[in-house]
């Protein structure tokens, strides 16, 4: 009688997967729904915090500095997807999944120092974003992390958009 249960269940859970499957796609042409989102959010903020409790060393003392320098890697590492303004995703960063974020967004700016730093330090696997560990030393990383700090404060009006796709209404 268990074996009977136990596969009765089995079959079921084995139906619903195949159902939840097959509406499932690879492509990153539909924009993702409100609860894929969400769940991919929280779920990366929890990682990437559980993540930075080790290797992250401390910050460099001149921060003023460090985000002059930032502003100069930025335009040469992130502005390929997030755009020179990190508001705008370029074509590249727009159609990759998931898309290029926004780094002036409040999603984005919730992330710590220490977090910013090992997200650049270390990228996200399956994700558009690549890890700058390997490439860039430590001081480097800290100068973008301090960089990505100012872009709520830059009005879009300060912001380079040379380089930019802009769409024209034809």
């Amino acid at each position: 009688m268990r074996f009977a249960i136990a596969g009765v269940i089995g079959a079921f859970v084995l139906v619903a997967a195949i159902a939840v499957a097959s509406r499932l796609t690879l492509s990153a042409l539909p924009e993702p729904g409100q609860r894929e989102t969400f769940l991919v959010s929280k779920a990366k903020h929890y990682l990437v915090q559980r993540s930075t409790g080790h290797g992250v060393p401390p910050p460099p003392s001149d921060r003023q500095a460090g985000t002059k320098e930032g502003e100069k890697l930025f335009g040469t590492e992130c502005a390929a997807c997030h755009g020179l303004s990190g508001r705008n995703p370029t074509d590249a960063g727009r159609w990759m999944y998931p898309r290029a974020a926004n780094l002036a967004s409040s999603d984005a700016q919730s992330y710590s120092d220490q977090e910013v730093f090992w997200i650049i330090k270390n990228g996200i696997r399956f994700s558009g974003m690549p890890a700058f560990g390997r490439v860039e030393p430590d001081e480097h990383i800290w100068d973008l992390a301090f960089y990505v700090r100012t872009l709520p404060k830059a009005s879009a009006a300060e912001q380079p958009t040379q380089g930019l796709h802009v769409e024209q209404a034809p």
